[in-house]
């Protein structure tokens, strides 16, 4: 069976979308895209800096579109089960037609926006935690004030909290853990600071018309499926001032029979953490278009069993 995930924020580099720009009708709709929400995709994808798509507000739909566009070069793929990490649950949720292409970027644009205000008011920041025992890292975060916000097993666990705190936490290390690294994010995601964000991310939901998801959709809150468009909808506006559960979503896709992931652009986060946590299942992360033909004879492969 065959896992369709999208990665999160972080996971963006200067021109990473350049030479998806090349396919046939791409830059069409990535321009269409843009015009939808306001925002010149093409130029963050080719020319913005490190620190211009580092902006929440930029970073976030440039992420989506660019699952979106490379996830579509596949061709016709039919998923056993679909996810995404953080922003990445909006792609997942189109990938599973819950809300379709525009519908997701106009979302993920009002909940890029919405997580920048809240960021601006702390500096917060995010560092992930290589190493280490869950059991005795989280109460050591909770100590320093840090929140566990992101849980994404294979020995990750992503702290998020004030920049004083993140301080403390290079200088006072939890037991086991090997090195903690800063993310190239601009504010603490899935932790209390961005309550603010889900009220205005609530208030641009209302537009939507979810329907139930064609495929089944493993939620990041808790990693179970979710039956209902409704509830998907509900779990992503929440989820911004929720912790991230990757550990528990590929206990599920195991559950489920995974026998193949595929990451969407800009992989490689993700099929990381599976190469670590779900042995035996093959994986392949969609970086540039040169990766396309092998991502289409795995789906071949996997999609028929």
């Amino acid at each position: 069976m065959l896992v369709l995930v999208a990665p999160g924020q972080g996971a963006q580099t200067p021109g990473f979308l350049a030479p998806w720009l090349d396919l046939p009708g791409a830059a069409d709709r990535i321009a269409a895209w843009s015009d939808a929400i306001g925002l010149d995709l093409a130029h963050y994808g080719t020319k913005a800096d490190a620190d211009e798509i580092r902006d929440t507000a930029v970073a976030q739909p440039l992420l989506v579109a660019a699952g979106l566009l490379s996830a579509s070069a596949l061709g016709d793929v039919t998923p056993g089960a679909v996810a995404g990490h953080s922003v990445g649950e909006i792609t997942a949720a189109a990938f599973a037609r819950v809300i379709d292409d525009t519908a997701a970027l106009r979302l993920v644009r009002a909940r890029g926006l919405a997580m920048a205000e809240a960021a601006a008011v702390t500096r917060t920041g995010m560092s992930a935690l290589l190493g280490g025992d869950p059991d005795v890292t989280v109460p050591h975060l909770e100590k320093l004030g840090l929140t566990p916000a992101n849980v994404n097993g294979a020995g990750q666990i992503v702290a998020a909290g004030t920049m004083e705190q993140l301080a403390a936490l290079e200088a006072d290390k939890p037991e086991g853990v090997r090195k903690v690294v800063a993310l190239q994010v601009a504010g603490a995601f899935h932790t209390h600071h961005m309550a603010p964000a889900v009220a205005k991310l609530q208030e641009a939901a209302q537009g939507l018309d979810p329907a139930d998801p064609a495929v089944p959709y493993v939620s990041n809150k808790d990693g179970r499926t979710v039956a209902t468009g409704a509830e998907v909808v509900s779990r992503l506006v929440g989820q911004v001032a929720n912790p991230v559960r990757w550990d528990l979503c590929m206990e599920t896709f195991a559950a489920l029979g995974a026998t193949a992931l595929i990451e969407v652009c800009p992989g490689g986060t993700l099929t990381g953490l599976a190469k670590r946590a779900l042995k035996g299942v093959q994986t392949l992360a969609l970086k540039t278009p040169d990766d396309l033909d092998a991502a289409r004879t795995l789906v071949a492969e996997h999609q028929a069993a």
